[in-house]
């Protein structure tokens, strides 16, 4: 199968166009003619996933491993490194960033990893109705996240609208609607700034909130790839960050 017959099916599921100005979603490596033997999905590449894979295949990741123009190539860097690995794999690469966060994942982790009902979505930015205490629906969030610990700003004990953004949303904290935000990636001055605004927010860190990636698209495009006979398998990037309470053991 051509990987331009795969990348056109997933720019009628989620166009590339739709991607912000500074994203980098689309055709990374490969050429539109080349025929794939595999396609795997995962959130992110690393050196473990690329060694596993097979060659002449294509890769579907989230995350664009090129964000910004390469000026080198001296495979010191962790995206050098990566794309030297698949050109000698002859693995393709197409990376679908804020085109599908607007289409489809962040209603997805909305609607079936939360259990939330979205009643609106604008762009980014999805809105849910809860009705519930702050402290009852941080415990529903950690529960349904798998967090460790919960990393938020209170500021009402009542929760009636929640807006979500997976991955690093604060950047669209002037946008957002509600009681409390739910996003990942929030710092010091990003919690000082909700705080003055009234609005609540927890932490669903990066990682955790965007890992559903894979099975979302592999639940999108299973079926077109089934009648090509290819199958998607995920890829489990790992998480480069690990977490401990005082007194654990640091691994």
């Amino acid at each position: 199968m051509k990987i331009k017959d795969i990348y056109n099916f997933l720019n009628e599921l989620s166009p590339f166009e739709l991607q912000e100005k500074w994203d980098n979603s689309g055709l990374l490596i490969g050429n539109f003619e080349d025929e794939v033997n595999k396609v795997y999905i995962s959130i992110d590449l690393d050196e473990e996933i690329v060694d596993t894979m097979e060659e002449n295949s294509l890769v579907i990741t989230h995350h664009p491993l090129i964000f910004s123009a390469l000026r080198t190539i001296n495979y010191d860097t962790y995206s050098s490194k990566l794309v030297k690995k698949l050109i000698q794999k002859n693995i393709a690469l197409i990376s679908m960033h804020t085109n599908i966060d607007k289409t489809h994942l962040n209603k997805y982790v909305a609607k079936e990893i939360l259990g939330l009902d979205v009643i609106d979505s604008e762009e980014f930015i999805c809105y849910v109705i809860v009705d519930d205490s702050f402290e009852n629906f941080a415990k529903r969030i950690s529960k349904s996240l798998g967090l460790e610990y919960l990393k938020y700003v209170k500021c009402n004990e009542k929760v009636k609208k929640v807006a979500l953004v997976t991955g690093a949303g604060m950047s669209l904290i002037n946008e957002v609607k509600a009681d409390l935000f739910l996003t990942g990636d929030i710092k010091y001055h990003d919690a000082m700034e909700a705080k003055a605004r009234g609005i609540s927010l927890i932490d669903i860190r990066h990682y955790e909130s965007e890992k559903y990636f894979s099975p979302l698209l592999e639940g999108l495009i299973s079926e077109y790839l089934k009648k090509n006979q290819l199958k998607a398998i995920i890829t489990a990037s790992k998480n480069p960050f690990k977490f401990c309470t005082q007194g654990d053991t640091v691994e």
